[in-house]
């Protein structure tokens, strides 16, 4: 399977979802959340760990889908539902500690990792409503994707229709 290792992209000049910060850190936190599903009791089999394995897709998947939307709003809408999920999550951390399925300190580190990811779509939420109120007409997609370079993007989406 294909996997692009983080890179090192100047802020503001992300490529894809995947040099986007919030997406990198909702991914490491994917991946931890994966392995407490793969520890959680076999009756929790079908239950809770499946629901925790949807959740936690669900987070990096709307992180995703909301990049490869062109309009802010819809952008924006991705990013709170990858925020829901991330809330969702943290509450199946606390029925873990609830039924005992995982150690205090395992689920207080979980949970304060959850916490920096939900800083970082809170911040990308707050990038994105800044860009939606005109404070920039720069198109956040790479320019080698349309061929022009992102002075010529602005000029263009600046002229009237």
């Amino acid at each position: 399977m294909y996997s692009k290792p983080p890179s090192k992209v100047p802020a503001g000049n992300f490529q894809t979802f995947e040099d986007l910060k919030v997406y990198q850190e909702a991914r490491e936190f994917r991946k931890a959340i994966y392995a407490v599903a793969r520890r959680l009791p076999d009756c929790e089999k079908f239950g809770l760990a499946s629901q925790v394995r949807r959740a936690a897709v669900s987070l990096t998947n709307n992180i995703a889908e909301g990049h490869g939307r062109f309009h802010y709003l819809d952008q924006i809408k991705f990013t709170l539902q990858a925020r829901g999920s991330l809330l969702e999550l943290i509450d199946d951390l606390n029925i873990c500690a609830d039924e005992n399925d995982l150690p205090a300190d395992t689920v207080l580190n979980l949970k304060q990792r959850a916490s920096q990811v939900h800083q970082l779509i809170n911040g990308y939420i707050r990038y994105l409503r800044a860009r939606k109120t005109g404070e920039s007409l720069a198109l956040h997609e790479a320019s080698s994707a349309h061929g022009l370079p992102d002075e010529d993007l602005d000029a263009i989406l600046a002229e009237p229709i």
